[in-house]
């Protein structure tokens, strides 16, 4: 497979980037890096798209310069989740052209297990796609910055830094004083001190009181209490009134006795 792509910088400063591994290493689109040097720094997993399917290689790559503006990669890979083996060959050539560099890829390859059943044209089009993004990848590499270094270094940092930010994000929420229950709108804003805080009435403390330790549905089929309580109906009689009747009535049966008791002894 043959590939070009122009992007706008100066060859020497592409020549600088691929003469330098690590820098190389940042430039594979979508490379998560071992951590195991031994391998080599272009080293480690890598997840290709081909059409509606996704495979994941383990592998290494090596540069070598053949001339100021010819490089070859040679690498080879395994599949993560089956037997299946890639090799390959690319190579690079630097053509400087007016406002920056023509890239020419040549590409071969060979392989089996899932790779050797995807489509040709689906192949080719993926690599295609790997080529522009690695060419991007270039381009930035080759910055006197190096965005893609410092991009690395500053989520490097923050993974670093991640426990620190646990532990304080976790203090201030353990020590985040706890607002006082809805139950006790008067004590809104004042739970800090009690000094001179305005009490809440008698009956919402009932009320509190009732409702805490009671299950939703008690709660929700609870009778309102307090000012909200309903007002019973007036009873027609009471036992107050019956007592009020009987102590009169009482009397006057006890002093008819005593006159009756007279007038019999008289006519004795």
């Amino acid at each position: 497979m043959e590939h070009q792509v122009f992007v706008p910088v100066p060859a020497d400063d592409l020549r600088a980037v691929l003469r330098d591994p690590a820098r190389v290493a940042r430039c594979v689109p979508g490379l998560q890096q071992d951590a195991d040097t031994d391998a080599g720094p272009v080293s480690g997993r890598l997840k290709v798209r081909v059409g509606g399917s996704t495979v994941t290689y383990r592998g290494a790559l090596t540069v070598t310069e053949r001339d100021p503006g010819h490089f070859a990669f040679d690498g080879e890979g395994t599949e993560v989740r089956g037997s299946g083996t890639v090799k390959f060959a690319l190579e690079l050539r630097l053509t400087p052209v007016p406002e920056g560099t023509r890239l020419d890829f040549t590409a071969t390859a060979t392989a089996d297990g899932r790779a050797a059943a995807f489509p040709p044209e689906a192949t080719a089009t993926a690599l295609q796609r790997l080529l522009d993004r690695a060419a991007g990848q270039l381009t930035l590499g080759s910055a006197p910055d190096d965005p893609v270094a410092e991009s690395e270094s500053e989520s490097e940092s923050v993974a670093g830094g991640g426990a620190d930010d646990v532990s304080e994000v976790s203090a201030s929420l353990f020590e985040t004083e706890v607002p006082p229950p809805s139950l006790d709108p008067f004590l809104a804003g004042q739970f800090d001190s009690t000094d001179g805080a305005p009490q809440p009435p008698a009956e919402a403390a009932h009320a509190r009181r009732t409702m805490i330790g009671r299950s939703a549905e008690e709660v929700d089929h609870a009778p309102p209490r307090g000012r909200y309580a309903p007002v019973p109906a007036p009873a027609s009689a009471t036992a107050g009134d019956s007592l009020r009747w009987i102590a009169p009535a009482a009397a006057l049966a006890l002093a008819s006795a005593v006159v009756i008791g007279r007038a019999l002894r008289r006519r004795r």
